[in-house]
C-alpha cells in the first residue's frame, strides 16, 4: 500500500511538474499580446481634465488613458456586479458561471448568459479571439495567463482603457467625454450603467445612433443591480427617469497647437496635462474667430494669457483658425520669430531707471534727430519736442527711445533682454543696433509674455509654463522699483475712448498696456498686465505679407481689451499698489532736471512731479554731438540798468550775478517765447570785451538728415533745393557749402539752397560766436 501510495504521489508530482512545465513553455512560446506602452492614443488635457485634444493611434483609435481611481466609484460598482461580481476572487476563469452558460445553451440551443468573466473579456480584447469553441477556449488560457503576469489592478486598468464603445472610441474615459461631454470621475447611476452596457453590442447600442436601444440596455443594468442589493430600489427609481441622449461624435479640438507642441515634446506621454483653462480657452477661441471676421482676408491672430503667480498659461491660441489653409492656421504664431514693433520700449525704459539715467519724468527730446546714419521718425512723422520720460513711453515716440537706447547701448541692451529670457533674433552677423528699439528684431510673443509678467512680479520675469510639470524657471528683467515705476506710467495710459475725466465705472482691472507695430504694417501688437494676468495679442499674416491700414493701436489693442476685461478678477485688481521701499516721489524742473529747491526758483522753468529710484534725481541727459560743452546753467553778470551781460573787464555799479537754466538745443522751436527768453543769454554790453558765452548753446541743422542722398524731381530741369534752419541759434548764422559763403540767418531763420552741382556736399551753420553744425549730403541729380 505504502508503495503504491508513493507511485500515486510521484506520478501526481510529476504530472504537476509536467503540467508547470509545459505552461512555461506555452507561456514563451505564446507571450501576453500586452499594448506596448510606447504606442497607442495620446490625450492632452487642460487643468481640470477636460481633453483639449486627442491623438490617434496609428490605427486611428481614440484612446484616452485612465486609472480605476480616476474612474466614478459608480461606473467601477456597475461594471463588476454586471459582469463579473467575483472579479477579485477567481483566478481569471470562474468555472461555475462557464458551466452556467453551458447548461443555458444546451437547454434552450441558444447563448443565454455569458460565462467569460472580466478578465476573459480583456484576453478577447487583446488577442482577438473567434466567437468558437477553439476561441473560447483560446480566450481561457489568455486569461490564466493575464492574471499570472498582472495584478487585478492591471487586469482592471486594461478593461477601462480598451473596452470598445463604438466607432473609434475605446476606453471609458474616452467613451465618457465622447458621449457624455464629461469626465469619467463623474458619472451618474445612469450614465455609469450606460457605459458599462455599451461594450456588450458598440455598435448596436450607440446611443447616438440608436438611444432606444441604448436605454432599454441600460434599465436592464439599473434593474440588476436593483436584484443583487448593490443600489436602493429609490437610486435605481431615480436614474431610470434621466433620458439617453448623446452628442454626436467630434474629438476634442481645443488648443490644438499647444497640445501639438506638447505631444511632440512628449512623445511617449499618453495623458500630457497642461495648466490651461479648458472654458477660458473655447471662449477665446470663438472671440479671435468672430473678431477677425472683420479683418482683411488670409488675416491671423495669436494670444496668450498667463497667470502672474505661478507663470502658467491659461489660454494658448497660436492661430485664428487651426487648419485654415488660407490663414495658415497650422502655423504657431505664439512661438513664431516676429518683429515686436515698439513693445520692447518699457524694458529699456526700465533698464535707463536702474542705470540712473533717468527718472520717470526726466526730460527728453523728441526732435528730428540722425544717429550716424540712422534717422529715426514716429509713427505719425510729428513730434513733440520736450517731453517728460513718461509720457515718451506712453506716447511710444521713437526718437527719444533711440537717444536713450543709444546712451545704454543696443549691445548691452540685447544682452539683458537675453539674460532675462527674453532672447533677441538677428539676422546672421547683425550685431544688435538702434533700430532694435523699432522692431528691428525677432522676438517670440511666449518670451515677450515672459517678461512682460515682470511689471508685477517685482520685476522677475520667467519662462511661461504649459505642462503641470514644467520646472518654473524665473529671472529678473528689472529692479523692483523700475518695475514699478514702469508699470505706474503704462497705467496711467488712458483707454482708448476714455480720456481723464471722462465715465469709467472704476471696476475695471488697471492695465499697464504697451502696442507695437511692425515696419510695413505686419505685425500688430497689444500687450497688457493686470495684477493676476498678462495678456499678448497678435494680429498679422503668418507669411509677412502688410497689412496696410492695420497696426497695434486699432487692430491689436481692441482685442486685447476684450480679453482682459473677460478674465476673473478681484476687488483689488482695480486699486493701485503702493511703491515699493526703493520708489521715492519728488519734485523736478526742467531743463536741468534737478530736484527742485525753493532757493533757486529762478531755475526751474518748468515743475514736475516724478518718481525716482534710490533717490537718484538724474540731471538733463547732455546733448549729443554738442561741439562746445555745456553743463546747463550758463554764470554771468548783469548791468541792474540795461540788462546786459558784463565780461570779465567790464565795471558797473551794483552788478548782479545771475545763473541761467539752458535748454537743449533741440527744444527751442517748442519753446514759449518766455521760457525761451529766460533761458537766453542777456546781450553784451557795448564796450565789454567778447566773453566767449555765445558759443555754450549748440546749434543743430534741421531739414535733412546727415548722409542724406537728394535728387531733382522726376522729369524737371530744375536742381534740388533743400530749405534747413539753425535750431539753437539766437543771433547771426553763416551758411556754408563746401566752405563757401552761401548765404545768412538770424537766430531759427530758413536758408534755402539750390544744388546745381551733383556728388558729396558739405553743408556747414556757422554762428558768429564760433559754434557750429556740420554735416555731409549726396546730390544724385
Amino acid at each position: 500500500m505504502k508503495v503504491r501510495a508513493r507511485r500515486i504521489v510521484r506520478r501526481v508530482l510529476a504530472s504537476v511538474l509536467f503540467c508547470f512545465a509545459l505552461a512555461l513553455l506555452l507561456d514563451r512560446l505564446f507571450p501576453l499580446p500586452l499594448p506596448d506602452p510606447a504606442s497607442g492614443s495620446t490625450v492632452v488635457l487642460a487643468r481640470d481634465g477636460t481633453p483639449l485634444r486627442a491623438f490617434p493611434d496609428r490605427d486611428g483609435v481614440w484612446r484616452y488613458p485612465a486609472q480605476p481611481d480616476e474612474v466614478s466609484p459608480l461606473y467601477i460598482e456597475a461594471l463588476l456586479t454586471y459582469e463579473d461580481r467575483w472579479f477579485y476572487k477567481h483566478p481569471g476563469v470562474n468555472p461555475f458561471a462557464l458551466a452556467r452558460a453551458f447548461g443555458q445553451w444546451v437547454v434552450h440551443r441558444k447563448l443565454v448568459s455569458g460565462g467569460s468573466t472580466l478578465t476573459m473579456q480583456v484576453a478577447r480584447i487583446l488577442d482577438g479571439t473567434p466567437h468558437s469553441a477553439g476561441g473560447k477556449l483560446r480566450q481561457i488560457l489568455r486569461a490564466l495567463q493575464l492574471e499570472a503576469h498582472l495584478s487585478k489592478r492591471e487586469i482592471l486598468t486594461l478593461y477601462l482603457d480598451r473596452a470598445p464603445f463604438g466607432g473609434t472610441i475605446e476606453g471609458v474615459e474616452a467613451a465618457s467625454w465622447a458621449y457624455l461631454g464629461k469626465p469619467a470621475a463623474r458619472l451618474s447611476r445612469a450614465e455609469a450603467a450606460l457605459l458599462t452596457v455599451l461594450p456588450q453590442a458598440p455598435s448596436r447600442l450607440r446611443p447616438d445612433r440608436n438611444a432606444e436601444a441604448a436605454r432599454v440596455a441600460r434599465d436592464k443594468v439599473l434593474d440588476r443591480m436593483a436584484e443583487l442589493g448593490a443600489w436602493t430600489p429609490a437610486e435605481v427609481h431615480d436614474a431610470r427617469i434621466e433620458s439617453v441622449a448623446a452628442r454626436a461624435l467630434q474629438p476634442p479640438l481645443a488648443a490644438a497647437l499647444l497640445a501639438e507642441r506638447l505631444h511632440e515634446e512628449h512623445p511617449l506621454d499618453r495623458r500630457i496635462a497642461t495648466t490651461i483653462d479648458a472654458e477660458l480657452q473655447r471662449a477665446l477661441e470663438a472671440r479671435v474667430g468672430d473678431y477677425l471676421m472683420r479683418l482683411p482676408e488670409r488675416t491671423s491672430a495669436a494670444l496668450l494669457v498667463v497667470d502672474n503667480a505661478t507663470l502658467e498659461a491659461r489660454a494658448y491660441v497660436g492661430s485664428a483658425v487651426f487648419g485654415d489653409q488660407a490663414r495658415l492656421g497650422h502655423v504657431d504664431m505664439v512661438r513664431a520669430w516676429r518683429s515686436p514693433g515698439s513693445t520692447l520700449k518699457p524694458f529699456l525704459y526700465g533698464l535707463a531707471l536702474d542705470d540712473g539715467l533717468i527718472d520717470s519724468e526726466s526730460l527728453l527730446i523728441d526732435a528730428p534727430q540722425s544717429f550716424g546714419t540712422y534717422r529715426p521718425g514716429n509713427f505719425d512723422m510729428a513730434y513733440n519736442g520736450p517731453v517728460g520720460a513718461a509720457e515718451a513711453l506712453r506716447l511710444s515716440l521713437n526718437v527719444p527711445a533711440v537717444d536713450l537706447l543709444d546712451r545704454v547701448g543696443p549691445t548691452r541692451f540685447a544682452a539683458r533682454l537675453a539674460n532675462a529670457g527674453l532672447e533677441l533674433r538677428l539676422p546672421r552677423g547683425v550685431a544688435p543696433n538702434l533700430s532694435v528699439i523699432l522692431g528691428g528684431v525677432g522676438v517670440r510673443m511666449e518670451d515677450l509674455v515672459g517678461a512682460y509678467v515682470a511689471l508685477n512680479r517685482g520685476g522677475v520675469g520667467g519662462r511661461v509654463r504649459y505642462a503641470t510639470g514644467d520646472a518654473r524657471v524665473e529671472r529678473r528683467v528689472l529692479s523692483d522699483g523700475a518695475a514699478w515705476i514702469v508699470r505706474d506710467i503704462l497705467e496711467a495710459n488712458p483707454r482708448p475712448g476714455y480720456a481723464p475725466g471722462t465715465f469709467d465705472p472704476g471696476s475695471r482691472p488697471r492695465v499697464a498696456w504697451k502696442t507695437g507695430t511692425s515696419y510695413g504694417f505686419r505685425d500688430a501688437w497689444a500687450v497688457g498686465a493686470t495684477r493676476a494676468y498678462t495678456v499678448a495679442v497678435w494680429i498679422g499674416r503668418p507669411d509677412g505679407t502688410p497689412l496696410p491700414g492695420q497696426y497695434g493701436a486699432v487692430t491689436a489693442l481692441p482685442l486685447m481689451f476684450q480679453i482682459v476685461d473677460s478674465l476673473p478678477r478681484s476687488a483689488l485688481s482695480a486699486t493701485p499698489t503702493p511703491p515699493p521701499s526703493s520708489v521715492s516721489e519728488v519734485e523736478v524742473c526742467w531743463p536741468l532736471g534737478l530736484a527742485y529747491d525753493p532757493a533757486r526758483s529762478d531755475l526751474c522753468h518748468r515743475k514736475l512731479t516724478a518718481w525716482a529710484l534710490e533717490g537718484v534725481v538724474p540731471p538733463t541727459l547732455p546733448e549729443r554731438d554738442a561741439t562746445s560743452w555745456s553743463a546747463g546753467i550758463t554764470h554771468v553778470r548783469v548791468d541792474p540798468k540795461s540788462g546786459q551781460r558784463l565780461s570779465a573787464d567790464c565795471e558797473r555799479t551794483g552788478a548782479e550775478d545771475n545763473d541761467i537754466a539752458r535748454w537743449p538745443a533741440l527744444a527751442y522751436p517748442w519753446l514759449s517765447r518766455e521760457v525761451r527768453r529766460r533761458a537766453s543769454l542777456p546781450p553784451l554790453a557795448a564796450g565789454c570785451a567778447p566773453d566767449g558765452l555765445d558759443a555754450i548753446q549748440p546749434i543743430r541743422i534741421d531739414g535733412i538728415a546727415d548722409h542724406a542722398a537728394i535728387a531733382r524731381a522726376p522729369n524737371s530741369d530744375k536742381p534740388a533745393i533743400v530749405r534747413l534752419r539753425a535750431l539753437g541759434a539766437s543771433g547771426d548764422v553763416l551758411w556754408l557749402v563746401n566752405g563757401k559763403l552761401e548765404g545768412e540767418t538770424r537766430g531759427g531763420g530758413a536758408f534755402e539752397y539750390a544744388f546745381a552741382d551733383v556728388g558729396d556736399q558739405t553743408i556747414t551753420a556757422l554762428a558768429k560766436s564760433g559754434n557750429y553744425a556740420q554735416l555731409q549730403v549726396r546730390v544724385l541729380r
